[in-house]
């Protein structure tokens, strides 16, 4: 049995906590759940981003809330200089086996500074942002970005949209993935998006419970962040095709902005 499933047999059942994402982003359940089988989508997203971009080659790119370093090493392989930085320890360690000259991963925690004015390019992908429990920690969140930017720098963030995941919200599905089930169970209010999910795993004493909640963020509101912190938005796509973004018909919300100072 792998060193995870004997850390997840002997704790707590349910991670719901103000600090859910500490657990849940740290638990090997979720990279099975949301990662392993679209690894040609995310090369084909980032390879359409680049393009999009054109980046110099001396270029230096932060990944921020890397996981366990699976764009970041996809920018790197286009020979860039990458940064990865995610609070969840066990993410962190599986991203170090996969460094070398131009990939580096750090432990970190996005609402506290990082390195200053030192990045060209900063990346938040796959809706890693809306988690934290109070406005002030969402806004420190992108002053770390913003302040790790260089002048003239470039932020990417792949958000949700708020007005489609509305719509096309399935309340309820099963997934079995490598003999791993998993139930999830969703709802929203006025201000955030919840999933819970539970995972029954023949390993594991009991089934295992998260439950996900994320803010509903607007265009507006990142605009109002962004501002704050001297961030110009230039452009916006609604899927990893980069079409061009729809309020009530794009999956996704993915912002492209310019550091003005």
């Amino acid at each position: 049995m792998s060193y995870f499933l004997l850390l997840l047999k002997f704790q707590p059942f349910m991670f719901s906590s103000s600090n859910w994402f500490k657990e849940w982003f740290n638990s090997p359940y979720y990279h099975k759940l949301y990662f392993e089988h679209d690894e040609k989508e995310a090369s084909a997203f980032i390879n359409r981003l680049l393009n999009k971009l054109k980046p110099p080659s001396p270029a230096k790119f932060i990944d921020v809330a890397c996981g366990r370093g699976r764009h970041a090493k996809l920018l790197a392989s286009n020979g860039f200089d990458v940064t990865g930085i995610d609070l969840a320890p066990a993410s962190i360690a599986m991203a170090q086996k996969l460094e070398n000259s131009n990939l580096h991963f750090f432990e970190h925690d996005m609402r506290l500074p990082f390195w200053i004015n030192y990045f060209d390019y900063a990346f938040n992908f796959f809706t890693s942002f809306g988690y934290f429990r109070t406005e002030r920690e969402h806004y420190n969140a992108i002053r770390t970005i913003a302040n790790a930017l260089k002048p003239n720098g470039t932020l990417v963030i792949d958000y949700l949209n708020v007005h489609y995941a509305e719509d096309h919200l399935v309340h309820k599905q099963e997934k079995v993935i490598d003999d791993v089930t998993f139930y999830l169970t969703k709802w929203f209010d006025e201000t955030h998006f919840y999933k819970k999910i539970e995972v029954e795993d023949d390993a594991l004493n009991a089934p295992l419970e998260y439950t996900e909640k994320v803010a509903k963020f607007s265009l507006g509101d990142f605009n109002d962040m962004f501002a704050y912190y001297h961030l110009q938005l230039k452009e916006v796509y609604g899927d990893y095709s980069l079409n061009p973004y729809d309020t009530k018909k794009s999956p996704r919300m993915i912002m492209i902005a310019e550091k003005t100072i």
